[in-house]
């Protein structure tokens, strides 16, 4: 019976005639029966009464190292090898296919799995053999091995030809044997030996995934699950001793990086052994390590020279291939369009044959569709880190993948399928810009119109990267002040800003202001735009005592300028209410919203971006004051325009969901409330991404909700991992930790577990205090719910003054009818009857209110 592995490229072609008795043979030992040798009659009696040694044979190496996973496919060949037949190991692909072979993309552990199973099975065989298959002239060496072996006082005497024609004779008379053929090039290499030697099993292994299916079937081997490929790089970096969880999730994501394939991982953990380099610092040098041969047992088996080897013989069949690998390289790694590699080729036939002799060698996969294709990230990497013909040339690939993007760009936001599709190209190559070769003119056009797009969908946020790329070539080509390179810097620090980042959109606000006043002068619209923009990011980072002066500088400045319902203008004045609001000054802020929202109805129009914003922002603020009859009619006639004007899941819809689901909740109607605020957070983690500000505050807002309808169990855990992101994202003082970690620390005393609510409540409201202020509401809230902590414990001594002074500065902030004051008032009654309870030995049974905070979202 034969089986056998489809590996990396050989070629092997051999047939024979057979004789009876110690006679002379001739045994052809290539296909074409071009190369025959007649065999003496002694020489044949010893291929018919030569025996082979208990567990005799030829493996390249040891199987003593890492062996990790891989236990489906060494099962599955046994099967195969155990019914009769053929097999080889080849690469999956995404359509199903009639071929069971091993082969697949270079790297991938085709000759590891074969030489797993040789060791494993040898005693079941009279001879194990390894056969280098890489041509037909490897295969006769490899064949005349067996000879000098088994027989070595003649092959002394006898040339190649001969000891491989008298191996061909020994394996026709003594069956049970396995013969293993690495790295076939040709899979019709074989098909002489499978013809003359069936005595025995045939596995071969080979990169090649087409021309197996009339030869043997075939085993499509894989790439490493997740957890399997961490745990063969952590076993090789750090042998013998115990990772920590750091470390398993560095080594997950540098496993990622190397697109769980075998050789990578185990190149890259003999490389963090020798040097003990921390993981993630590898994946930063990662193009420059993969050639790196000094942790490798053969100098030719590294990820970079394996793949150049199959670059070489693609190259030689058709350049165009490699054009358009290399091309690909600078591309997202999955779903690559026909179409938008069609322009790199005369016509759609030379295309599909490039396409096809990729696809052959498993440097490519397909889609279902046959209209997409897809290249391993690990491949794009090293050819990305390819040598250039000169220091000013351009990296292989690189021009020809930005000339592509620009003639695909879409001309209209409608274009909504072309969109999706080819952003994540343009993302790809963006942030794969060499530092001495900044995108090129075109390049740098399409990543502004995308960014655009993008901004008008609501998602500035996923912008970084383009606009990185925009900064980078304005830079170069129009200098660090030019007018349109203060744009893109301005326009990078807002995305920063949306993504959360405010340790570096902060700086760039800065420094671009301070460039704009210079340049343009104090009062340029632009400088005014730019002056505004950093009030904001002040705001968002907390610090209101530099953003409240710098809106009003700005509202100021533009009123004189530009007009006073001039649209930036009336967004200065939104944003001034906005930061009043935030310092607790309701009092100033609503009257400022009312006038905006005046303002844009009559110049911008009733569903106009910013006049639904000024709604949304009036609305909240309303509800700041506990005027929910208003507030409530208004979140829901913007959140209805939203959904017509911006989309469904357009961000300030998401936000205005958000605000009428907070309106819903402050009127106790969760029934109403808890759906709107799940429907929200689905949607935010879907556009936003998991760990954004706005889907922070979603999640935070939904535990509330849970909270507040009794359900603990889903309300603890929510908020635990809300604060959690937040200190990871925001930091740990930020204002939106400080709320969650409040939060938190309310939701364990609703537990009844003051032991963990105490200890957060006074961490809380420590921070508070020295970053907002002792006045600022939300100091208020964390003093009252501090208060109500130590009320729980029946520590009233600490809780009747903390009740005192709370009273006192609601009143004082908020007035003397806010709800907020309300509650601190009955919040003190009630500790107040407590302690007399006490005294008298009888019990008090007020219900206690508290002021929790989960603020809304506002543009």
């Amino acid at each position: 019976m034969s089986t056998w592995v489809p590996g990396e490229p050989v070629r092997v072609e051999a047939s024979g005639e057979r004789s009876i008795g110690a006679e002379s043979i001739a045994v052809a030992i290539s296909g074409d029966n071009a190369r025959v040798v007649v065999l003496p009659a002694q020489a044949v009696h010893w291929a018919h009464t030569v025996q082979a040694p208990a567990k005799a044979g030829y493996l390249p190496e040891s199987v003593s190292g890492v062996f990790v996973g891989r236990g489906r496919e060494l099962t599955e060949l046994r099967e195969m090898l155990a019914g009769g037949g053929s097999a080889a190991v080849v690469q999956p692909q995404h359509s199903p296919s009639r071929a069971r072979a091993i082969h697949g993309l270079g790297g991938v552990g085709k000759s590891t799995l074969a030489l797993h199973y040789a060791a494993r099975y040898r005693g079941e065989y009279t001879l194990v053999w390894w056969i280098a298959a890489e041509s037909p002239e490897s295969i006769v060496t490899s064949l005349a091995a067996i000879t000098t072996r088994l027989c070595p006082e003649w092959a002394q005497a006898a040339g190649t030809d001969e000891r491989a024609a008298w191996a061909i004779a020994w394996l026709q008379a003594h069956p049970g044997w396995l013969l293993i053929f690495d790295n076939v090039e040709d899979p019709a290499h074989l098909r002489p030996y499978l013809g003359t030697l069936d005595g025995g099993q045939h596995l071969a292994t080979s990169r090649k995934a087409t021309g197996w299916h009339a030869i043997a079937p075939a085993i499509p081997l894989g790439l490493l699950p997740v957890d399997e490929a961490t745990d063969l790089l952590c076993v090789i970096a750090f042998p013998g001793l115990a990772f920590t969880r750091d470390q398993r999730e560095a080594a997950r994501r540098l496993a990622k990086d190397l697109g769980y394939l075998p050789l990578a991982l185990e190149q890259a953990g003999a490389y963090l052994y020798r040097t003990g380099i921390d993981l993630d610092a590898y994946r930063q040098s990662l193009g420059l390590v993969l050639d790196e041969d000094r942790d490798v047992n053969d100098p030719d088996r590294t990820i970079a020279r394996i793949w150049d080897q199959t670059l070489t013989a693609i190259t030689a069949r058709d350049p165009l291939a490699v054009t358009l690998l290399q091309t690909m390289a600078w591309l997202a790694p999955d779903d690559i369009p026909r179409t938008f590699l069609a322009p790199l080729a005369p016509d759609l036939l030379a295309l599909g044959n490039a396409l096809g002799e990729l696809h052959s060698y498993n440097m490519i996969a397909f889609t279902e569709d046959r209209q997409g294709v897809s290249v391993h990230r690990l491949v794009q990497t090293v050819l990305r880190h390819s040598p250039t013909t000169g220091p000013d040339a351009h990296p292989p690939g690189r021009q020809e993948a930005e000339h592509l993007a620009r003639q695909a760009m879409p001309t209209q936001d409608s274009d909504t399928a072309q969109w999706e599709r080819l952003l994540p190209h343009l993302f790809a190559l963006a942030t794969t810009n060499t530092p001495h070769h900044p995108a090129s003119t075109q390049a740098a056009d399409a990543f502004r119109d995308a960014a655009q797009y993008l901004f008008r969908q609501g998602r500035d946020a996923h912008t970084v990267g383009l606009r990185t790329a925009v900064l980078a070539q304005c830079e170069q080509t129009l200098g660090d002040t030019h007018p349109d390179t203060l744009i893109s810097r301005s326009n990078l620090a807002n995305a920063y800003q949306a993504v959360g980042d405010l340790a570096r959109a902060i700086p760039l606000h800065e420094t671009t202001l301070a460039q704009c006043e210079r340049v343009l002068g104090d009062t340029h619209p632009d400088t005014l735009i730019s002056r505004n923009n950093l009030a904001n990011a002040y705001r968002a980072a907390g610090d209101l005592a530099r953003a409240i002066p710098l809106h009003e500088t700005t509202l100021a400045q533009c009123e004189r300028v530009l007009g006073d319902t001039h649209p930036d203008t009336l967004i200065s004045r939104n944003d001034l209410a906005l930061a009043y609001q935030a310092a607790g000054d309701l009092a100033r802020a609503i009257p400022l919203y009312e006038t905006t929202l005046a303002q844009c109805e009559q110049v911008l129009g009733d569903i106009h971006r910013s006049t639904l914003t000024s709604r949304s922002n009036l609305a909240i603020a309303y509800q700041a004051v506990g005027d929910l009859a208003r507030a409530i009619p208004l979140h829901e006639t913007t959140l209805a325009q939203c959904e017509q004007v911006l989309g469904d899941i357009h961000r300030s819809t998401l936000t205005s969901r958000n605000n009428l689901a907070y309106a819903y909740r402050a009127a106790g109607d969760l029934a109403r409330a808890i759906p709107l605020y799940e429907t929200t957070l689905a949607q935010c983690e879907q556009v936003l991404g998991d760990t954004h500000p706005d889907t922070l505050r979603s999640r935070n807002n939904l535990a509330g909700a849970y909270r507040a309808a009794g359900d603990l169990a889903r309300a603890i855990p929510l908020h635990e991992t809300t604060l959690a992101q937040c200190e990871q994202v925001l930091g740990d003082t930020h204002p939106d930790t400080l709320n969650s970690r409040n939060n938190l620390a309310y939701t364990y005393r609703a537990a009844g577990d003051l032991a963990r609510a105490i200890p957060l409540h006074e961490t809380t409201l420590a921070q508070c205090e020295q970053v907002l202020g002792d006045t600022h509401p939300d100091t208020l809230r964390s003093r009252n719910n501090l208060a109500l902590a130590y009320q729980a414990a029946g520590d009233l001594a600490r809780a009747i003054p903390l009740h005192e002074t709370t009273l006192a500065q609601c009143e004082q902030v908020l007035g003397d009818t806010h709800p907020h004051t309300l509650t601190s008032r009955n919040n003190l009654a009630n500790a107040r009857q407590r302690s007399e309870a006490v005294q008298h030995g009888s019990t008090a049974t007020s219900m206690t209110e508290v002021a929790s905070q989960e603020p809304s979202t506002a543009d």
